[in-house]
């Protein structure tokens, strides 16, 4: 289940208990349906995503304890860190195989300088070395895919696509498409249930509020689930919408539709320039962060580079990428994502000692920078452990509101004899044939718009639409009364 309160529809209709007729404008009928058999089949999705995201907001503090010798340097100091070259060619020496990445320096006084190496069977995978920069001792490697570690990138792709390839991605997109669905479905029908308390009982905002924070007065049972079910999702509404709407902006198909809505509306992220000979060189870009590739350059001009970022007001995290060929520039690439984020870009000329082209977050354009956040924040980055406490929280708020959704189907169930049942009956069927013709064209088509936009919501959509049509024929069929016969005539 999702986040609404169970209104308690009436049950699948039956011969002694017919369906509702007469057209009408409210959506609350095929709403309660949606939600009802969405939640079900969509909750195994959304548990399954709540749990792995929460092991993956916390790995930063993982990373420190699995991979403490690589990302941290014995003792801080004493004195100043070595020159950035003589820690790349301490990274080179110890890894003599592979082309130089990209450049790392510590972010940190208790961090260790990241060395990338690039080598050719390992995809999109790279070799890291990791450098003591008061020292230059290297304290280890690791095979990282877009600076992450091998375990962030264990869980990434558990989160993901548990473990399935692009097969698996399936799950999380699907779960991201109906997520929003279900979340803004049960809003609609908890503030219906809000509105028919007050029609009822004429005591005004104090019934909200005892929904809201939780009525422990309520008779046990279905009514105190419901009331756990509600007032837990209405507290989760907006966070719960933008894990959605962020998860669905890096996916498959969906992703590739918002990845072209940017194109159209010139929504980009600014490429870097780093042509010596004044040719744009093409954007790249991924939620991990893109890096240019990677080509021969002379490690000794790190120092270089580095000197003319800082110099530029490049100061925060930074990683340094090698010019691809004789007629490109270093690239500077600002990789702060904490808030106040920062994100600029320089092509950098070593040996001229210029910026010869510069990108500055600040001159990006509103998607862009929206988009941009809305990456960090979903990865627990843009607040630090604040953002990852939130994250928790939405992730445990979502698994007890499935819980105690699958509850209320259990409780509902018919017990009395002759009528017992393992769990509850479904709403009643055919909700949306009593619409008004108006508002059921409209919402055809609304829904159409939606599931060409998510695909995975409108392929979903569509199965279960025809299994439940399907359902509804053969139930049909079950229930006409058997068609009378003549008796045999005398002495046949």
């Amino acid at each position: 289940m999702s986040i609404a309160t169970d209104v308690s529809p009436p049950a699948e209709a039956s011969p002694d208990r017919p369906a509702a007729t007469g057209r009408t404008w409210s959506i609350v009928p095929l709403l309660t349906r949606l939600h009802f058999y969405g939640g079900i089949l969509v909750a195994p999705l959304l548990a399954t995503a709540a749990l792995t995201g929460l092991l993956f907001a916390f790995t930063p503090q993982l990373d420190g304890l699995v991979y403490d010798r690589e990302l941290h340097v014995e003792q801080v100091g004493p004195g100043l860190p070595k020159p950035l070259s003589e820690q790349v060619a301490a990274a080179i020496a110890a890894h003599p195989g592979g082309t130089l990445a990209s450049v790392l320096p510590a972010a940190a006084p208790d961090a260790t300088t990241r060395v990338v190496f690039s080598v050719p069977e390992l995809g999109e995978q790279q070799h890291t070395v990791y450098v003591d920069p008061y020292t230059g001792e290297v304290r280890g490697q690791l095979t990282t895919w877009f600076g992450e570690t091998p375990l962030m990138t264990w869980l990434d792709d558990l989160h993901t696509g548990l473990h399935l390839g692009e097969t698996g991605t399936l799950y999380s997109e699907t779960a991201a498409s109906w997520l929003w669905v279900l979340v803004l479905g049960g809003l609609i029908l908890w503030c219906n249930r809000q509105w028919q308390r007050r029609a009822d009982t004429r005591r005004g905002r104090g019934r909200v509020d005892a929904t809201v924070f939780y009525d422990l007065k309520a008779a046990k049972g279905v009514r105190r689930t419901r009331g756990f079910h509600a007032a837990t999702g209405v507290w989760l509404v907006v966070g719960l919408l933008f894990l959605s709407a962020t998860g669905l902006t890096w996916s498959t198909y969906a992703g590739g539709n918002f990845s072209a809505a940017l194109d159209r509306l010139d929504a980009r992220r600014p490429a870097l320039d780093t042509s010596l000979t004044g040719g744009a060189a093409p954007a790249a870009t991924a939620h991990h962060g893109a890096a240019p590739a990677a080509g021969a350059a002379d490690p000794a001009q790190v120092d270089a580079v580095l000197h003319i970022a800082r110099e530029h007001g490049i100061s925060g995290p930074m990683e340094l990428y090698p010019p691809a060929d004789a007629n490109s520039a270093w690239s500077v690439v600002e990789n702060d994502n904490v808030w106040p984020v920062h994100f600029d870009k320089l092509a950098v000329d070593p040996v001229a000692g210029t910026v010869v082209h510069r990108t500055d977050y600040a001159d990006w354009p509103f998607l862009a920078k929206l988009s941009a956040l809305g990456i960090q924040a979903h990865m627990g980055y843009l607040f630090g452990l604040a953002n990852q406490l939130l994250l928790a929280a939405l992730a445990v708020g979502l698994l007890c509101v499935i819980v105690w959704g699958y509850r209320m189907w259990w409780q509902r169930r018919p017990t009395r004899a002759g009528r017992r049942a393992v769990v509850g009956p479904p709403p009643a069927r055919g909700a949306w044939r009593r619409l008004r013709l108006p508002l059921l064209i409209a919402g055809v088509l609304a829904t159409a718009a939606i599931g060409w936009a998510l695909p995975a919501f409108g392929v979903t959509l569509l199965a279960f639409l025809v299994l439940d049509t399907a359902a509804g024929l053969v139930r049909r069929r079950r229930r006409k009364p058997p068609v009378p016969t003549s008796p045999a005539p005398a002495g046949a």
